[in-house]
């Protein structure tokens, strides 16, 4: 009798360690922006910053909101398309509006964790170019777009204003 709990809980064990799965729990797949001056120099945008993009059934989303104090900036990357188009908003404390697109060529590369995990895309970023209203330069510090959120991708420069 004594046997039967301890075979029991040998076969719980196995049933437990077979089903686990080891899915990531981090998924984050988005494009790290950091900002700087016309000089080169790591900045705070004191403007106001907003950020939209168009989706593929036409229609525009607001990525980001009125953020004022930037000095970075973490927006979603679009999985299956070939380029990315934002449109970067930004309003001084005059209410001057000043308006650039930013075009992101990317390369979308399927990334398999397992059967039981959701399909991600990591990225490869090939070009970036921008209109010049408000933006100085904009560069690709890091191509590689994956689950890193801490990794600096792209930098843009700001003309000075004021």
């Amino acid at each position: 009798m004594k046997r039967v709990p301890f075979v029991f809980f040998i076969l719980t064990l196995l049933l437990v360690a077979c089903s686990s799965i080891d899915c990531p729990i981090a998924t984050t797949v988005a494009v790290n922006y950091t900002f700087c001056d016309a000089a080169g120099a790591k900045t705070t945008l004191d403007d106001t910053l907003s950020v939209w993009t168009r989706r593929g059934d036409g229609t525009d989303t607001l990525l980001f909101n009125r953020g004022v104090g930037q000095t970075a900036l973490q927006l979603p990357i679009s999985y299956q398309r070939p380029e990315d188009i934002l449109v970067f908003r930004i309003v001084d404390v005059l209410n001057v509006e000043t308006l650039d697109t930013v075009w992101i060529t990317k390369e979308d590369i399927p990334h398999f964790e397992s059967v039981d995990c959701a399909a991600h895309f990591f990225h490869t970023l090939t070009a970036v170019r921008s209109t010049h209203r408000g933006i100085d330069t904009i560069a690709i510090i890091n191509p590689s777009v994956t689950y890193d959120t801490s990794v600096e991708h792209l930098r843009i420069c700001f003309k000075a204003r004021r």
